[in-house]
């Protein structure tokens, strides 16, 4: 008999999560269009609402980290596009999206422009990083390039006279919204540029819609601010707001009081930053100087009074005097018993000294010294030298021992 079962029996919870891994492999992060109903706020922060149409609807969570930011903007019966994920909350068993992004319905072409945009900015490199020039640390002119009926304005001037009242500005009106909106704030950015009257530029404008905001979109104002030759910081909107303005600027503020506040240095923080290098100035001065007054005792210590070095010299002096003394008399005395020791030995061989003592000295006719007697004749004259005079002789005869 042929058994019609199943050869394997699931849980539900197994055949829940399969199907829930179905439907996320089949539809990846996508949007939806459809009308808000039902909303509710749970004590976590999530937010429930269903999401419908004429013919169905569908349960929707969005979690606490993306409500946050849409918390104003949720309202029963508007239009939206959701961006969502396809899932199933397993533990009921229910279909259900969760919802990643909101925007009203009917921004999607304007989205689309927007992204397109900024690519293909992005490929040419306008928003490169290393393009960014630095803002002026110290500006002592700051421009303002929005409408002159915008509140943001007013901001900004407040913050302005609030951080560095000493700062000039002025302002470069043009249209921050509606027809032909950003070639107009275009042309103020050139005429900035072109005037080179400030230090730093502010392109502001306070928050709204996307299409409120559209203008800072436009490729013109992007390439307007790239072309300038003022650093420019850009705050527009709110600070989940991003325009094409934002990512060209030199620095991006994402409220226009913040613009301001980068621009800016704070009159109070440049006094604590001068009172801060003061006492550094101090207390490195007044090190310095208890160096030099220790270096000067040092000094002191070896410094000696004029009269002292004479009376020191003076006591070297007589020391080399009496060294010197007792060296030459020591020298002198070594002398005169060389001397005496040569006189001796120079009298020894004095030969009048020799006759004295009753030698004579006898030599022949030619004055040589006879010392044989074979050496003379019969009849030779010789000549005898005694310790007292001398005698002249003539040889009778000879006698050889």
């Amino acid at each position: 008999m042929q058994n019609d079962f199943p050869r394997a029996v699931v849980t539900v919870s197994e055949l829940l999560r399969s199907v829930r891994d179905t439907l996320e492999r089949r539809f990846p992060l996508m949007w939806v269009r459809g009308e808000l109903s039902n909303l509710s706020r749970a004590p976590s922060g999530h937010r429930y609402f269903t999401l419908k149409d004429r013919g169905a609807q569908v349960d929707c969570v969005m979690f606490r980290s993306r409500a946050a930011a849409f918390e104003a903007e949720l309202k029963e019966g508007m239009q939206v596009e959701a961006q969502v994920l396809v899932g199933l909350y397993e533990p009921r068993g229910r279909f259900q999206l969760t919802v990643e992004g909101l925007r009203p319905a009917g921004l999607g072409p304007l989205y689309e422009r927007f992204v397109k945009l900024k690519a293909k900015l992005e490929a040419e490199g306008l928003f490169d990083p290393a393009l960014k020039r630095p803002l002026p640390e110290h500006p002592r002119t700051v421009g303002i390039v929005t409408s002159l009926a915008a509140a943001a304005l007013r901001d900004v001037l407040t913050t302005l006279a609030r951080r560095n009242a000493s700062v000039a500005v002025i302002v470069y009106p043009a249209p921050v919204q509606g027809e032909g909106a950003g070639r107009r704030i275009a042309a103020a950015l050139a005429k900035a540029s072109a005037r080179a009257e400030c230090d730093v530029l502010l392109l502001v404008r306070g928050g709204g819609s996307i299409e409120d905001l559209w203008s800072f979109n436009e490729e013109s104002v992007a390439r307007a601010i790239r072309a300038s030759t003022i650093p420019i910081v850009v705050g527009v909107g709110h600070e989940s707001d991003f325009t094409i303005a934002d990512f060209a600027a030199d620095q991006r503020a994402p409220t226009p009081t913040a613009a301001a506040e980068l621009a800016t240095p704070s009159r109070v923080e440049l006094l604590k930053a001068v009172d801060a290098c003061g006492q550094r100035l101090s207390r490195e001065m007044r090190r310095r100087l208890q160096y030099a007054m220790q270096a000067l005792d040092g000094a002191a210590k070896r410094l000696v009074h004029p009269a002292q070095r004479l009376h020191n010299a003076g006591q070297t002096l007589t020391q080399l005097r009496t060294r010197l003394a007792f060296a030459l008399g020591h020298r002198v005395h070594r002398c005169l018993a060389e001397l005496g020791r040569l006189e001796a030995s120079l009298a020894g061989l004095d030969p009048t000294a020799v006759l004295a003592r009753g030698y004579s000295i006898t030599r022949d006719a030619a004055g040589k010294v006879l010392r044989d007697a074979s050496k003379t004749a019969q009849g030779d004259l010789i000549f005898t030298t005694l310790a007292h005079g001398s005698v002249q002789s003539k040889v009778k005869k000879t006698e050889l021992l």
